[in-house]
């Protein structure tokens, strides 16, 4: 009976202990909360290096067409609800431009609010990816 008694009183002095412990550490931390830096949504990760910020940056806002003014009835639609149809046509125009101008025309369909369709996302990574190396 002594044996349970001296457990319990041994616990109880072990939880006043990490209480005060808490209590001391609390009341040193910093008032000031730290700062925390937002995490972009759209970036995975999964690449060495983001495909937003190496297909998508650019210094300027302004809008620039590739001849594909009839995208942007496609405004607003998510990039896996395209027809097979619908795809082809982002696929034409893709493979009748320069490599070169491939990250531009990306760039401007995010800002004209146009999604690529899932196969062709693929197929721009692809090219663009090529034409770094």
């Amino acid at each position: 009976m002594q044996l349970v008694f001296y457990i319990v009183v041994a616990l109880l002095v072990l939880g006043l202990i990490a209480a005060g412990a808490g209590w001391w550490r609390y009341r040193r931390m910093p008032e000031e909360e730290p700062v925390v830096n937002p995490v972009d949504m759209e970036c995975c990760g999964q690449h060495e290096v983001c495909e937003k910020e190496s297909l998508l940056a650019a210094l300027s806002k302004q809008i620039e067409y590739y001849n594909d003014e009839e995208l942007d009835r496609f405004r607003g639609r998510r990039s896996d609800a395209y027809s097979s149809d619908e795809t082809e046509e982002f696929r034409d125009i893709l493979y009748t431009m320069r490599s070169d101008e491939v990250a531009g025309w990306v760039r401007s369909l995010q800002l004209r609010g146009v999604e690529l369709p899932d196969g062709v996302r693929d197929e721009v990574l692809m090219i663009v990816g090529e034409r770094r190396q």
